[in-house]
């Protein structure tokens, strides 16, 4: 390690390197923190004992730590190279923690953890399909064999109801309802929705039931009290993650899409398509089963930037 954090707590003052001791002390006993985590913590602090301006008034005011992380942040003239935002949450949230020991210790008289901000995390944009790559990734199933029946089905569904692979692969017979088109979802902190399926995912969801399940369904040896698993393996298991998730990676390899595409492609996609043909912003919450409909809201921005893409790529003057 070079720089500041080369520097151990031996060299900050007394207080400040007893303050920092005790704080190690409390995470190793007190909340029984890894140790890596420890090492990790001890190396955040060290280097903000090391920074200027830490030495004579950290325990004064805010100054020392908001000017330490502004510096990582945006280092002047090149000293040092600016941190990852997630590597500067991380540090922030170290001096935070610290500060808060402090205070509730009585080595501080101020609680001056309240009084400076973590940066806010980024988010960055989900990887989304367009219409024609969704359909070169669907077409490279649904040949007639038994598996690929199953998985042009599997994928329909994913693209078609926007679900979660662990939703996908955990519905029982009794929680898809054909005649009316609809599935029903179990999805995070067991809220349950309905969500609608479109007559392409519902046709070879047909065919799949009526031609391939019946007689996987003849090896199923757990619970049928909800007609047992839709999705199954040639086994008579019920199709587990970790395979649905290769067959999409193989197919999207098929497909000649980058790479990186995995379940949750589709169901970025499924919200993405779906505003982008004027869905209403509550109605792929509901349907996406996200509690905050904050989460919801990145896929406005997301079609912000494809909007834009279009725009640089299709305007004769952008």
């Amino acid at each position: 390690m070079s720089g500041p954090a080369a520097t151990g707590t031996a060299q900050a003052p007394d207080r400040l390197r007893d303050a920092i001791e005790g704080y190690l002390m409390h995470l190793r006993v007190e909340r029984g923190l890894a140790d890596a985590t420890l090492r990790a913590y001890r190396a955040d602090l060290t280097d903000f004992a090391a920074s200027r301006g830490a030495s004579a008034n950290w325990d004064a005011s805010v100054e020392a730590p908001v000017h330490y992380l502004s510096v990582l942040g945006a280092p002047a003239r090149g000293l040092r190279t600016a941190l990852r935002p997630t590597t500067l949450r991380r540090r922030a949230a170290s001096l935070r923690g610290f500060y808060r020991f402090c205070y509730a210790e009585g080595l501080i008289d101020t609680d001056l953890a309240g009084r400076f901000d973590l940066p806010r995390q980024s988010r960055l944009l989900p990887e989304v399909l367009t219409v024609d790559e969704v359909d070169r990734l669907l077409e490279t199933q649904g040949d007639d064999s038994p598996a690929g029946l199953r998985d042009r089905a599997l994928l329909e569904l994913l693209y078609a109801a926007g679900l979660r692979i662990s939703e996908a692969v955990g519905l029982d017979r009794d929680d898809l309802d054909l005649d009316v088109a609809l599935v029903r979802v179990v999805g995070k902190g067991d809220r349950e929705r309905q969500v609608p399926v479109g007559e392409v995912a519902i046709a070879w969801l047909g065919r799949y039931v009526a031609e391939v399940r019946p007689e996987w369904l003849g090896k199923w040896h757990g619970d049928r009290r909800h007609g047992g698993p839709v999705f199954l393996s040639v086994r008579g298991e019920r199709l587990d993650r970790r395979r649905a998730w290769e067959m999409l990676v193989a197919s999207a390899r098929l497909a000649g899409l980058k790479d990186g595409i995995s379940p949750h492609t589709l169901r970025h996609s499924f919200a993405t398509h779906l505003l982008e043909g004027g869905a209403d912003l509550r109605i792929v919450q509901e349907l996406l089963g996200h509690a905050s409909i904050n989460t919801t809201q990145l896929y406005t921005h997301l079609t912000g930037e494809r909007i834009k893409d279009v725009y640089a790529r299709a305007h004769p003057r952008a």
